[in-house]
């Protein structure tokens, strides 16, 4: 029997839930309450669907895949959402070496997309600097490519030295450092699949006063980390941003983490999640401001930076 994988099932499960094509659970139903008493005014009663097309996005975490049409379903699951532009990255297999074929084979996939889809899709590469001539090398090719940051993964823990070069070569560029955190139960009982260089909240800190310079991006509060610790964390470090990407959500994560970490430092972004991602923003007690800045402004921000925001 063929089997299918975690990532794939979410996004084909999005694409049939998704707002056009087939109809999101709630899409019919009215944000609205019925009146206790006559006297009580409501607004017009809005849909589920409206409020999505409400507000443009740009997805700070996403992916693609080598299966074949990967690219045009994720535009497909973006347009039925709003999600005007993903930043795209292809992390190297948990568990494997990191060795400089795989990351520049990971990389091209993500220049293919990126020439397929201009309009679309910015390119973060990945690297390892095990190897640190390859790397460094990696990423003059691909910012001259038109990449915008880098994405890193489990070999070497951020705040290790081996990092100190990229991390450098990053605030010369004042491009981003998304790098991914540890996922399991608690900060103390991670995934089996995660090695010994993991990193976790704790590092990045580490890392980010090293060099307050440099901006870095915490992955995926919503993908299974001690998202309450996370938050805590980065309290004070303002060269932090937390992507409130993932999968597991609790029902007042986004809340907590505008109050312990303020909305001008969080990105909106789903990790192949998509229908989570929107859904949990839409879902959290802020305000419609604090929605437009979270689902676009804060990581258009950053683009203007670096001279390419989306107008």
């Amino acid at each position: 029997m063929k089997t299918q994988n975690r990532r794939d099932f979410l996004a084909k499960a999005a694409a049939a839930l998704a707002v056009t094509g087939s109809p999101l659970p709630g899409a019919a139903l009215s944000f609205d309450r019925s009146p206790a008493s006559q006297d009580e005014q409501f607004p017009p009663k809005r849909s589920l669907a409206d409020e999505i097309k409400k507000y443009r996005k740009i997805d700070a975490h996403a992916h693609v895949y080598f299966t074949k049409g990967n690219f045009e379903q994720v535009i497909d699951i973006a347009d039925r959402l709003n999600i005007g532009k993903l930043v795209i990255s292809r992390p190297m297999v948990p568990g494997g070496k990191g060795e400089p074929s795989e990351f520049i084979e990971c990389n091209n996939l993500v220049l293919k997309a990126m020439k397929q889809f201009p309009d679309r899709f910015f390119g973060q590469l990945t690297l390892n600097p095990q190897y640190p001539k390859e790397s460094m090398e990696e990423i003059e090719r691909c910012i001259g490519e038109g990449m915008i940051g880098v994405k890193l993964y489990n070999h070497v823990k951020i705040n290790d030295p081996l990092f100190y070069p990229v991390i450098e070569k990053f605030i010369g560029l004042k491009m981003m450092i998304l790098m991914h955190m540890g996922i399991g139960i608690a900060r103390i009982q991670y995934d089996a699949r995660e090695p010994k260089g993991v990193s976790i909240p704790e590092d990045m800190v580490e890392a980010a006063l090293r060099y307050p310079e440099a901006k870095f991006q915490l992955a995926h509060i919503g993908g299974g980390i001690d998202w309450e610790a996370a938050c805590k964390a980065v309290i004070g470090v303002p060269n932090i941003f937390v992507d409130v990407s993932g999968s597991n959500n609790a029902a007042n994560m986004i809340d907590f983490a505008v109050k312990c970490v303020g909305i001008d430092r969080l990105f909106f972004g789903c990790d192949s999640s998509y229908y989570q991602g929107v859904g949990h923003v839409l879902a959290a007690g802020i305000t419609d401001a604090e929605r437009e800045k979270l689902y676009f402004g804060n990581y258009n921000k950053y683009l203007k930076s670096i001279g390419r925001h989306v107008d």
